[in-house]
């Protein structure tokens, strides 16, 4: 099959080696270089430095704009495939490709269409998560489903660790469903149930909310890790919290915090939560505890949402 593939973030990388292994590639749409670090150093994506390391054409674009519908169609291309490119296809690039555009989604469609599936997915609980891989439409994740798989993920991964997951498991049910698109036997059916929505996540997600239970309290931590990010505000200031787990023992007040050994534990409205790395406002992730024991006066220090 000669593809065009599109996609932007680390989770996208496994799918496009997956199909560059198998498939004529002819380009490799992604979005422009960004600042990236406090330096601000302009980066490549991901997706870019893996189709420079493979040799493959790249068309760098913001947007699925005229003058990129133009280049892209130019491909001629039997079928686009897109991973988290970070934009929309429209009319008349929807339709360029042979066979369409087909899209791996991290969720169980129709669980979950949007921008951030794994994120919510965790924040809300759910005890599976999966991919899916679907005939892309003009109807936000709504298309025809090709193939699906649900993905154990251990009960302790945040985000960050489950779409390293996803990404393998999702490149491989990609590269199957490209296999029966090219020999005629790919069977595509609707989405059945109601749907869910999964917008992008802001700053303010992250936020714990201490007067919850630390069911609730560790499942938005896993959901916000690593980005936008879990925090909250101890004496006025943001605290980023980037390692945590529920402790037993016993409870604390929402908010109150106790210093341990290794970890600090902040009280929810059921058992606490044990924060293991922190990182301050201005200043490099360390270990929680010795944050806590360089802090004036933090007896009576108190955590805010």
């Amino acid at each position: 099959m000669r593809l065009v593939f599109a996609g932007t973030p680390a989770a996208a990388v496994p799918t496009l080696r997956r199909l560059a292994s198998e498939h004529d590639v002819a380009a490799v749409v992604t979005r422009p270089a960004a600042p990236l670090g406090r330096k601000r150093v302009l980066t490549p994506s991901p997706v870019a430095q893996a189709a420079e390391e493979l040799g493959l054409p790249v068309i760098a674009a913001a947007r699925l704009d005229e003058e990129a519908t133009t280049a892209i169609t130019a491909l001629d291309a039997d079928l686009g495939v897109i991973v988290a490119y970070g934009g929309l296809v429209r009319e008349p690039l929807l339709s360029a490709p042979r066979f369409g555009w087909i899209n791996l989604h991290f969720s169980l469609l129709p669980e979950w269409r949007g921008a951030a599936p794994v994120q919510r997915a965790l924040i809300a609980g759910d005890p599976d998560l999966g991919a899916s891989v679907f005939q892309l439409v003009a109807e936000l994740d709504a298309g025809d489903v090709f193939a699906a798989r649900t993905v154990p993920v251990p009960g302790t991964a945040t985000a960050g660790t489950a779409l390293e997951l996803l990404s393998v498991d999702g490149a491989e049910l990609t590269a199957s469903v490209v296999r029966g698109i090219a020999d005629g036997t790919a069977r595509a059916t609707p989405q059945e149930g109601e749907p869910s929505f999964a917008p992008k996540l802001s700053l303010a997600d992250g936020a714990l909310d201490w007067d919850a239970p630390v069911e609730r309290v560790f499942a938005r931590f896993r959901g916000v890790t690593p980005e936008p990010g879990a925090h909250t505000t101890i004496d006025g200031q943001m605290l980023k919290i980037l390692d945590a787990a529920p402790a037993a023992g016993e409870s604390l007040a929402p908010g109150s915090i106790a210093g341990s050994k290794s970890a600090i534990l902040i009280g929810t409205a059921s058992a606490p939560l044990a924060v293991t790395r922190v990182q301050p406002a201005g200043k490099g992730p360390m270990n929680a505890a010795d944050w806590w024991r360089g802090q004036r006066g933090a007896e009576g220090m108190r955590a805010g949402s």
